[in-house]
């Protein structure tokens, strides 16, 4: 039985009812009987050991959580029906073996009912409260009835008195569920205030990451790529004006200005990647597409997709996570695995979105080096920063598989 959620503070408000009723019925126990020179008899003992019981029972009830485990949502109704029920018993027995006013008999039990109604107005509906309140009224009179030695009490008290205690007890639940039925309205809104708040603080913290990202670009064009430019051109000039050159020159030359046009590419490439914001445009689908083929293209590679037709709005940053990581795992693959072959797949399943990038080419070994590549070391932390979960298997002979996962909530959708 699926466990009912109870509102804050509710159970320790109960706990706190039974102990304070507990000590007050003993001091007054200890305190009226003796002046009213009532022997203890058997009357007295049973009464005694029934709210004693009593108190014991709810206090270990409301405090063991096993019974909570085991009876779910009937866990509070039980507790609520016997810290009413029982006043009801152990005051009417009472009141019908010994002399007690007909006022004392009415004010006695109303506090005691009291505070059961506020704990129900407090978790359920008004309806709830309605069922309580009518459920007590019926109950008394029906015990005492049931006294083989009540009392003869008047009309008014046994009828009248009943319906207008009945009716203080309606009046006082549908405060108490209205002021709470208020109260949760407002946790909700501010709930969803939050909510709200958490969206624009991600859309704002992605709108300063374009930023960052155009700052740099900027500065990597006016700095870095400006200098590999530079530097292309003065080994093409060198290349050009130095007549007859060594073996070795040329071939220390002819190196340097591969790695200078290489890195220069590189360069543009990253520039272009950190303009442009393709997610933006196509979506996460249609992006790993173009970037899988483009990569395929340029490495000669076989490619197969496995892509679904459409994912859903999902959050910036999961979809920047995935493409990104597909971008590192291709550009891996093409140019440092040598590979011939290489697969991409995308699938929402069970609530569960996974890339899967696999290649036929060179492995490595991350355990041999002590450390892994900066490559891989980024997507981790990638995918550690959407809480995602990211598996790299790879070996010398066997290819690399990289795999990310993330758990897709409704909260993404929202």
């Amino acid at each position: 039985m699926k466990a009912e959620r109870i509102e804050p503070g509710l159970s320790a408000l109960f706990r706190a009812y039974v102990v304070v009723r507990t000590l007050g019925l003993l001091l007054v126990a200890l305190i009226e009987l003796p002046q009213a020179a009532i022997r203890l008899s058997s009357d007295i003992v049973v009464t005694a050991a029934v709210c004693l019981i009593e108190a014991f029972f709810l206090l270990v009830y409301l405090t063991w959580p096993l019974p909570r485990r085991r009876l779910g949502r009937w866990y509070l109704p039980i507790g609520i029906a016997v810290a009413a029920v029982a006043p009801i018993l152990e005051m009417r027995y009472i009141f019908s073996v010994y002399s007690v006013s007909e006022a004392l008999d009415f004010w006695l039990i109303f506090p005691f009912l009291t505070v059961p109604l506020i704990i129900t107005a407090w978790q359920y509906t008004f309806d709830e409260v309605l069922l309580y309140c009518v459920g007590t009224t019926l109950l008394e009179p029906a015990v005492a009835a049931l006294m083989a030695t009540a009392r003869h009490t008047s009309p008014w008290f046994d009828g009248g008195m009943l319906v207008i205690r009945m009716a203080f007890m309606i009046g006082i639940g549908y405060i108490v569920s209205y002021l709470v039925t208020q109260q949760r309205r407002q946790r909700q809104e501010l709930a969803e205030a939050n909510r709200k708040l958490v969206r624009y603080a991600a859309t704002q913290e992605q709108l300063a990451t374009v930023r960052e990202r155009n700052r740099l670009a900027r500065e990597l064009h006016d700095t870095l790529a400006h200098t590999l430019s530079a530097l292309t051109v003065q080994l093409d000039a060198l290349t050009a004006v130095w007549g007859p050159k060594p073996p070795r020159a040329q071939r220390i030359l002819t190196h340097a200005l591969t790695t200078a046009r290489s890195g220069l590419d590189e360069t543009r490439r990253a520039l272009q990647d950190l303009r442009s914001a393709p997610l933006d445009d196509l979506g996460l689908v249609l992006v790993i597409r173009n970037v899988a083929e483009s990569a395929a293209e340029r490495g000669g590679l076989t490619l197969s997709l496995d892509l679904p037709d459409d994912l859903g709005d999902l959050p910036a940053p999961v979809e920047n996570t995935f493409y990104r990581v597909a971008q590192e795992a291709l550009e891996n693959a093409v140019t440092h695995a040598a590979a011939q072959a290489v697969s991409v797949a995308l699938r929402l399943e069970h609530a569960r979105l996974t890339l899967t990038v696999a290649d036929d080419g060179r492995g490595f070994e991350p355990s041999a080096t002590g450390e892994e590549r900066f490559g891989i070391q980024g997507m981790r932390e990638r995918a550690e920063d959407i809480g995602a979960v990211l598996d790299v298997v790879s070996g010398a002979t066997q290819g690399t598989v990289v795999n990310l996962a993330y758990g897709v909530t409704g909260a993404d959708y929202g």
